[in-house]
């Protein structure tokens, strides 16, 4: 009899262990988190273009790092419609001052509902598809960086995925919480005469000494965390693989 019950509950354990790892097949990484369901954990959902030629990489200038540059994208937004299920995962978004932040998928999660989060982002249910965001964020940092004559261009251009990364757990010096990034990359397809277009004039602008405001880097620059007097910011790193090189530099104010 105690041979029976031992086997049923091994059975069962091994059932559910297989279930769970199928389930969760595509964030396997993000498994421990189930066994500190009292982490506090900050989680950012985000894209970012990749526009280079051979070994030269385009980088924009950084509004929330002064003197510091990474690749165009931004952070995915969620509908208002996803807050009855971001609510249920117990998503609290991060408070920030600009308004232009508003509904950006940035916020904080307890460890054990992680994993849920991470199912709710594969749906894509209830949030911007990664290509609407990256085109939203091109048109908006084409005019931070002072070129707003490109933004006709960014509206009728395609992206293909490279990859996706999940960079993270982290822990994160000085804060309480462990950093989660869910990023992906695009590139700029120029399979039309407007995106070409802007791709040679992202290359040319990032060749132009005189702009401070797009620069180029290569791979050791990206890897270095620097290109000439300029700061290379970590997540550039996901241009060129799956791995960061450096730990982040925080946002100014």
């Amino acid at each position: 009899m105690v041979e029976k019950i031992v086997g049923g509950l091994i059975l069962a354990l091994l059932t559910y262990t297989g279930r769970t790892l199928w389930q969760n097949r595509q964030h396997l990484k993000l498994l421990k988190l189930l066994v500190m369901p009292w982490l506090r954990v900050r989680v950012s959902v985000a894209v970012l273009l990749r526009v280079h030629e051979e070994d030269h990489f385009v980088l924009f200038t950084s509004p929330t790092r002064p003197g510091a540059f990474g690749p165009p994208g931004g952070v995915v937004k969620y509908r208002e419609s996803a807050r009855s299920a971001l609510e249920k995962l117990s998503f609290e978004p991060e408070q920030r001052n600009r308004s232009v932040m508003r509904l950006d998928l940035r916020g904080f999660l307890p460890g054990g509902r992680v994993l849920g989060f991470a199912r709710w982002l594969q749906r894509e249910d209830g949030r911007e598809p990664a290509t609407e965001c990256l085109r939203r964020e091109l048109v908006e940092e084409l005019g931070e960086v002072g070129h707003e004559e490109l933004v006709g261009l960014a509206g009728n251009v395609a992206f293909q995925h490279v990859r996706r990364v999940i960079d993270g757990p982290l822990k994160v010096a000085g804060e309480n919480y462990r950093q989660l990034r869910f990023m992906e990359v695009f590139d700029l397809v120029p399979d039309r005469p407007e995106a070409a277009e802007l791709r040679a004039a992202l290359l040319a602008l990032a060749d132009e000494a005189p702009d401070t405001l797009v620069i180029s880097a290569t791979r050791r620059e990206i890897a270095l965390g620097r290109a000439g007097k300029h700061v290379v910011l970590p997540q550039s790193a996901f241009l060129v693989g799956d791995r960061r090189f450096r730990e982040d530099i925080h946002p100014a104010g």
